[in-house]
């Protein structure tokens, strides 16, 4: 007998809609919307707040909890709205604040939370006070605001240390006065001083402003990376830095950061409605990571190690179970990740070789891609803690790997020597229609070019088609929210598997992954829930193939 996943009711009733529901976060899945790349109301091809609006009730049926939304702040827009000129503003280009507020609203109504990016690390150097700082001139209170430094050499040509920007090149960058200023990231993105009292007293009061508006919740941006040791020494070496990696460095996981963030939690404590922070905080060591989610700072960071493990049964039960360890002595769930708008999809990763990163160059086998991209959420879906869903990744959507050099924006593209820079790759405009002049993003084309045969990949084409990737994330979610050993907890008992296969046992729930290259038998763990491929059952036994995970009950 053949088993396959088949469409159920692809309206499930949000947890907010019906009853509160404590600790809402702990078992959370949450979907990040890239705003620009969402959906663009007035046809310029650029994604908007009121784009992001109209397609709430799509979110709120796909079954998710809450949506995090990538900045959308004032900014020039030197790296997507991560250099921000006013934290206390939308961008003209998003919309204003009042289209914010009836966002806000709307997502309350249909039982949606919402989370917004938070950018503390930096500024823009449109930013007033940096604007100001550099006005001054040397010496001016408002350059210690950020990190302004006399450069070394004989007439100061040389930069104060040897750090690196995490986009290629220099980390630091020469004003006309002869100083330096510290960027970790693009010139245009200089970092703030967090030993300066006035820099938290300016954060406190973005919380609370974003608070009183609604929010529920912030994403921190490079959480790990406020303060830096002191000194500002020397790393040493001639590797170059990378961002979504898990080097030792001076300017990340210095332990500084956590007095800020308990700070932050009286804060948000002091709202109603279980607000939450989540950390993006790369670190050396899911151990290191536990210590952001201790009880009194942040409610979750995003599992970076998991992100970036190989389609390989005994590397992912590794992770696995070290997260799990570490997470539960400080009582905070664990979260599980696959994509988001810095790494390659990884219905494209898990297309290429292992051993080539997150952000890779070639479509790869696309086939393979999405059948381990299947197989991979259903795991990931069916672990303890709350899952992260990027916009898209539901479709099944690849990275665009052949983008024309003229059309790309990520700054790291054009600084060269750091992060790979193909970042644009997973942030290609959402594809709602198979036709149209942007299959239904907009009214108008695209930031960004979709590729021709986008439309296949659209929601028009694969709602209601029981085998598509758009109905699995939807079956997946709803069985999700009403199998009660899905969701919150702290712990797997490990089954015995063949070689290449993960197995579990979550009370009368069970779940197998096949990441070996050849179908294996396993025995019948009850009735099927959701698989991700087809599997046969005969005689107590199931076949299982290749890149597949299956779903289980003995209820």
């Amino acid at each position: 007998m053949s088993q396959q996943h088949s469409a159920v009711d692809p309206a499930p009733t949000s947890p907010l809609a019906t009853a509160p529901r404590g600790d809402w976060w702990r078992d959370a899945v949450i979907y990040q919307v890239y705003p620009r790349s969402f959906a663009d109301s007035n046809g310029d091809g650029m994604g908007d707040l009121e784009g992001i609006r109209s397609r709430l009730p799509y979110l709120r049926d796909l079954g998710v909890d809450a949506v995090w939304l990538s900045p959308f702040y004032a900014s020039p827009q030197a790296d997507a709205g991560y250099d921000v000129a006013d934290y206390r503003a939308v961008d003209p280009m998003f919309g204003n604040l009042l289209d914010a507020d009836a966002l806000l609203r709307d997502a309350r109504e249909l039982g949606l939370r919402i989370i917004v990016d938070l950018v503390p690390n930096h500024s823009s150097d449109q930013y007033e006070w940096f604007r100001r700082a550099v006005a001054d001139g040397p010496g001016s209170p408002l350059r210690d605001r950020y990190h302004f430094r006399p450069g070394k050499g004989e007439n100061g040509e040389l930069p104060p240390n040897d750090w690196e920007s995490i986009f290629g090149g220099p980390a630091w960058t020469r004003v006309e006065d002869g100083e330096w200023y510290l960027h970790l990231f693009a010139p245009e993105q200089p970092d703030f001083n967090w030993e300066h009292p006035a820099v938290g007293d300016e954060f406190r009061s973005i919380l609370r402003f974003w608070l009183d508006m609604g929010v529920d919740g912030f994403r921190i941006d490079v959480a790990h990376g406020l303060v830096k040791a002191a000194g500002l020494p020397d790393i040493g070496g001639s590797d170059q830095v990378k961002l979504l990696g898990n080097d030792v460095m001076p300017f990340f996981d210095q332990d500084g950061v956590h007095e800020i963030y308990r700070q932050w939690r009286t804060i948000l404590d002091e709202y109603p409605g279980e607000r939450i922070f989540v950390a993006e905080a790369w670190t050396p060591t899911v151990e290191r990571t536990a210590n952001y989610v201790r009880p009194d700072e942040l409610h979750q960071a995003f599992n970076f190690q998991y992100l970036s493990t190989e389609w390989d049964a005994g590397e992912l039960r590794t992770v696995i179970h070290r997260t799990l360890e570490a997470m539960r002595p400080v009582g905070a769930p664990s979260t599980w990740v696959l994509s988001n708008h810095d790494v390659t999809r990884h219905a494209t990763r898990f297309a290429n070789p292992p051993g080539l990163g997150t952000q890779i160059r070639t479509a790869g086998d696309r086939d393979l891609g999405l059948r381990r991209a299947r197989a991979a959420t259903l795991l990931m879906l069916a672990l303890p803690g709350s899952a992260y869903i990027y916009q898209g990744e539901e479709l099944g959507l690849p990275d665009v790997v052949d983008l024309p050099d003229e059309v790309r924006q990520d700054p790291a593209y054009f600084r060269g020597a750091g992060q790979d820079g193909f970042r644009d790759g997973c942030r290609v405009p959402t594809p709602w229609t198979r036709t149209g002049s942007s299959y239904g993003f907009g009214g108008g084309g695209s930031w960004l070019p979709q590729p021709e045969g986008w439309g296949e990949l659209s929601v028009e084409a694969q709602s209601g088609v029981p085998d598509s990737t758009l109905e699995l994330y939807r079956t997946a979610l709803t069985v999700r929210r009403t199998q009660p050993d899905l969701g919150a907890g702290d712990s797997v008992q490990w089954l015995r598997a063949p070689e290449g296969v993960l197995a579990f046992r979550r009370g009368e729930f069970v779940c197998v992954t096949n990441t070996s290259g050849e179908s294996v038998t396993t025995p019948v763990h009850g009735r099927v829930l959701l698989t991700s491929g087809e599997i046969t059952e005969a005689d107590g036994e199931a076949k299982v193939p290749s890149d597949t995970t299956v779903w289980w009950t003995t209820a």
